[in-house]
C-alpha cells in the first residue's frame, strides 16, 4: 500500500510539472496512471 501511495504522489507531482510545461500529452498519460494507482489502492483497501 505504501508503494502505491508513493507512486501515486510521484505521478501527481509529475502531472503538475507537465501541465506547467505545457506538455499536454504527458499530462494526460500521468492522469491515467494516477487513476490506475487509485483503483489499485481501493482494491487493496477492499481486501
Amino acid at each position: 500500500m505504501n508503494d502505491l501511495t508513493k507512486q501515486y504522489e510521484i505521478t501527481k507531482m509529475s502531472a503538475k510539472q507537465y501541465m506547467k510545461n505545457g506538455q499536454i500529452h504527458k499530462y494526460f498519460e500521468a492522469l491515467l496512471k494516477m487513476n490506475e494507482y487509485k483503483k489499485l489502492m481501493l482494491a487493496v483497501v477492499a481486501n
